[in-house]
């Protein structure tokens, strides 16, 4: 991974050092969540679109933080999950933009609320359209996962590597109807289990080898750049249900495959094909 960063002309974009946003990230998590964790009031808890979905003063407060750091060290835009949500013109940069950093606050809010250690705080990094480097850090299960385009992924400094799906393919969902669709003869088996609501654990445990895959009924930036940056890396599939490969915007109306390889996206996609998946949650 890089270590060097540098500046450009005055009114530039800044580079800035892996190392740096990593050590960002965390400082905005030991100071800004962690102190919320299991010490939330009533008041500190909303909801957004529907029930379940909701943001904590925590999640307002952290990507406030992280959008002005970014913003004053790089000059870069910044799009971070409740803003969007405020404002979801502001997603229009993330294709087109030199350089945009988007950010997930708390990755599983739901999670954070209940007290579970399953959450997250996702950072990407997207340079034209393309994401360049991708940051999940689990402060309460104390991983740091960093991936750069071309240079691989790395949890805690060491190098993530893991072998090919096998057979049966594990892959895990929060749908129990999901659960119960078999893969296509000719092919490997599926055994089904149950992911974490949470991007923030679910991409690594693919990437690590827990499982083979996971299926998402949504694809937004926020939650799955980072993570499908890693998987890439190493060799995995981000994958609509429809063949098409997710890029930075959100693949609408389409359930979101994210296998280790191929043989497990075909066991996942031949076992949906046909099934009516409801769009719009986890």
């Amino acid at each position: 991974m890089s270590a060097a960063g540098r500046t450009g002309a005055v009114g530039a974009l800044v580079e800035v050092p892996t190392e740096e946003v990593s050590e960002l990230i965390r400082e905005v998590a030991r100071t800004v969540i962690e102190p919320r964790f299991k010490a939330l009031t009533k008041e500190q808890i909303h909801q957004k679109s529907h029930p379940g979905d909701l943001v904590t003063d925590a999640d307002r407060q952290a990507e406030r933080v992280l959008t002005e750091a970014l913003r004053v060290r790089t000059g870069a835009v910044v799009v971070g999950e409740e803003s969007a949500f405020s404002d979801p013109s502001i997603l229009d940069a993330v294709p087109s933009a030199d350089r945009v950093w988007v950010i997930d606050p708390i990755d599983g809010t739901a999670n954070f609320v209940k007290g579970s250690d399953d959450h997250a705080v996702m950072l990407a990094e997207v340079r034209s359209g393309q994401a360049v480097r991708g940051w999940i850090w689990q402060p309460r299960i104390g991983h740091m996962f960093v991936a750069e385009r071309g240079a691989g992924v790395w949890r805690d400094g060491r190098r993530v590597t893991r072998g090919p799906s096998g057979d049966p393919v594990i892959a895990v969902t929060t749908h129990p109807a999901l659960q119960q669709t078999i893969a296509p003869a000719g092919g490997p088996r599926l055994e089904w289990g149950w992911s974490r609501w949470c991007c923030g654990v679910d991409y690594p445990r693919v990437c690590t080898g827990e499982v083979d895959a996971t299926v998402y009924t949504h694809s937004h930036p926020w939650d799955h750049l980072a993570g499908a940056l890693m998987l890439r890396e190493l060799g995995g599939v981000v994958r609509a249900l429809s063949g098409e490969d997710f890029g930075v915007c959100e693949i609408p109306g389409q359930p979101l495959i994210v296998a280790v390889d191929e043989p497990a996206y075909g066991a996942v996609a031949g076992a949906l094909k046909g099934m009516d998946v409801t769009i719009g949650s986890r």
